[in-house]
């Protein structure tokens, strides 16, 4: 099969001045995609910014024979936002691809969180990929092609101790991603997640040296440049690191119907077959769950 290329496409990367928007980009860059280097150069934290950062992958970039342009603003500025997607249209009048992957972390037990903490990570995380997908969302509309990369946790996915802030944003990107893998379809917008385990400034000092070089952010990359492709599937939510890739799926249990004369106590007796991940499935979206419902309601 024809190596995958992106000759032509333009593609925005949030957080891309270093770790895993670094290596996407340059990736991207490599086959073809012109891309806009977001990077607010900011602390882990979220406190300061500045462009440097972007100015070194573009750099980087052109010195391999690309095409990319720097950009510092901060995923949650609304006028930010706006001035990355008009730096893009300006200068090539199309975008193709976003990776929104900027990122901050303010761990603490939630016990001793404070409520700022919460909201600056929510609005890093969440809304920092809301607004630059909104933003070039009718763009991809009026192209009838787009491919949306958010980038999620297992964090999120599966919790992690004091990371409550941060868990609630991840897991809040598979509920926006749900959506707009629907209401992107008929103008072929594809929109996936990816949930990487990867050696960056958030992550080195959690690990000795010699697992941070197994976990290099370059091992991710294979698997966010295919979810931008146009093979992408829609939807997935592909976990990456080290070289290896899974989908992690939010399934259903068939479960039991109980009627409307179902009790705390029938529940409570019903658990095992309620539990019972024989027959699991996967919902593409929610309608299929109530039409589960009313399959149960009919003896099905």
């Amino acid at each position: 099969m024809a190596d995958i290329r992106f000759d032509g496409k333009v593609a925005i990367v949030t957080g891309a001045g270093g770790g895993l928007g670094r290596a996407h980009a340059l990736e991207l860059a490599k086959r073809g995609a012109k891309v806009v280097v977001n990077d607010l150069g900011g602390s882990m934290d979220g406190a300061g910014g500045h462009s440097e950062a972007s100015l070194k992958v573009v750099e980087e970039i052109k010195a391999v024979g690309g095409e990319a342009i720097a950009n510092g603003s901060s995923v949650t500025d609304d006028a930010g936002v706006a001035r990355m997607v008009a730096d893009a249209m300006d200068a090539w009048g199309r975008i193709d691809i976003l990776i929104a992957n900027a990122g901050i972390l303010r761990d603490k037990s939630f016990a001793k969180m404070e409520f700022g903490d919460f909201q600056v990570v929510v609005d890093v995380h969440l809304f920092g990929t809301v607004k630059p997908a909104k933003a070039v969302w009718e763009i991809m509309r009026a192209q009838n092609y787009g491919r949306i990369v958010v980038t999620t946790s297992s964090s999120g996915l599966y919790g992690n101790f004091g990371q409550s802030n941060y868990g609630a944003a991840k897991l809040g990107l598979i509920g926006f991603m749900n959506t707009l893998k629907l209401e992107g379809q008929k103008n072929n917008i594809h929109v996936n997640a990816i949930a990487p385990v990867a050696a960056t400034r958030m992550t080195e000092n959690l690990m000795p040296p010699a697992v941070l070089e197994q976990l290099k952010p370059e091992f991710v990359t294979p698997g966010v440049v295919f979810l931008c492709s146009e093979e992408a599937p829609t939807g997935s939510i592909l976990t990456a690191g080290a070289g290896a890739f899974a989908l992690a799926r939010i399934v259903e249990t068939e479960g039991v119907f109980l009627g409307h004369e179902a009790s705390v106590e029938s529940v409570r007796d019903s658990w095992a077959k309620i539990s019972d991940e024989t027959g699991a499935k996967a919902y593409f979206n929610g309608g299929e769950q109530t039409q589960k419902v009313f399959r149960k309601m009919q003896g099905g």
